[in-house]
């Protein structure tokens, strides 16, 4: 069963839940202590082609899949074998496997690979050091992974960590600061910035500038602000908007900040799984409203094949503010392989 990403991690003070915070702080500090150990202990190995890493400090909800299309899409425009990777989360598929759009389902592949598979070659691996080799070996001259901050098993030519830069309505994209399951973060701030070679900020398209005093907390580590934009415009008319992703109402905010015309919205858990019983109910609210249903491409993925028509997918893309630095980080990171 999964559950719904709690948002009292990313209150900052004052937290609705502070007996929980309490009850589950022994938890995180073994949590913590197990990542410390285990990243310490390994080995890097180097896969026969530089590793970009597109990673985050926090249990997702971050926009890391948007900024690895767009990685993956400044390299393949100059010319790079440039190929993805990612663990396949919500796949079946244990890999190495060259994700197929036309014959992967996101019940195999996971949804964020099979929609990133339809721009660039996508890899999946539960073995990040082997479904990197197999890319190498398929010819891949630049990986750019998914994911996998935390994993040791591969040497990385860039380590790219992207934190949420939306501060509003008493939101922080650490929380507390706690490490999982009291709060958000994957392992202590201090610790995984130490390992990153640059913060990719990723920011709504309509938030003026990101908080001074959460820039101020990633110190000497240079800082990319980058902005989350509509690729398209949502669709005309009243719409009901659903999404199971790590934070669903930044989709709903979203969609307002772009003009749609929301008339309900409807959260689920991060990579649901629908099914007849959940797409029937929202239909009938999109009926009860007169509406279209729309949701994010990467929920899109994850509908029964009658469904897509049925609904928009509406996609959003990272755009970088100064994309001239990020094409300097990435071209180092690529001539490494020379």
């Amino acid at each position: 069963m999964k559950l719904s990403t709690p948002r009292w991690w990313y209150v900052r003070e004052g937290a609705p839940a502070p007996i929980t915070r309490a009850l589950l702080r022994p938890l995180s500090w073994i949590w913590a202590a197990a990542t410390a150990r285990r990243i310490a202990r390994a080995t890097p190995e180097d896969p026969g082609a530089p590793v970009i890493c597109v990673g985050n400090l926090t249990m997702g909800g971050t926009g890391k899949t948007p900024v690895v299309r767009e990685i993956l899409r400044r390299l393949t425009a100059r010319g790079v074998a440039a190929h993805g990777l990612s663990r396949g989360y919500g796949g079946t598929l244990q890999g190495p496997v060259r994700v197929e759009p036309e014959h992967h389902v996101a019940a195999e592949v996971g949804d964020e690979p099979l929609m990133l598979a339809r721009d660039a070659p996508m890899w999946v691996s539960r073995d990040r050091l082997a479904g990197a080799r197999a890319a190498a070996a398929a010819g891949a001259r630049a990986i750019v992974m998914d994911d996998g901050h935390q994993n040791p098993s591969l040497a990385k030519a860039l380590s790219l960590v992207v934190v949420d830069g939306e501060t509003r309505e008493g939101e922080w994209p650490f929380g507390d600061g706690a490490v999982f399951p009291a709060g958000p973060m994957r392992e202590p701030l201090e610790a995984g910035l130490a390992r990153a070679d640059a913060v990719v900020l990723l920011c709504p398209a309509d938030l003026e500038a990101p908080a001074p005093e959460l820039l101020a907390l990633f110190g000497a580590t240079p800082v990319l602000v980058a902005r989350l934009e509509p690729a398209a415009p949502p669709p005309a008319g009243p719409q009901v908007g659903f999404a199971g992703v790590g934070k669903p109402w930044k989709v709903e905010r979203s969609l307002k900040a772009a003009g749609c015309e929301l008339a309900d919205f409807a959260p689920f858990p991060d990579h649901f799984a629908y099914g007849e019983a959940a797409l029937k109910l929202l239909a009938d609210r999109a009926g009860q409203f007169d509406a279209g249903l729309v949701t994010t491409e990467k929920d899109w993925a994850r509908l029964p094949a009658d469904w897509r028509a049925r609904v928009t997918p509406w996609p959003v893309r990272a755009r970088f503010e100064d994309e001239a630095a990020l094409d300097a980080l990435l071209a180092r990171a690529v001539s490494k392989a020379a």
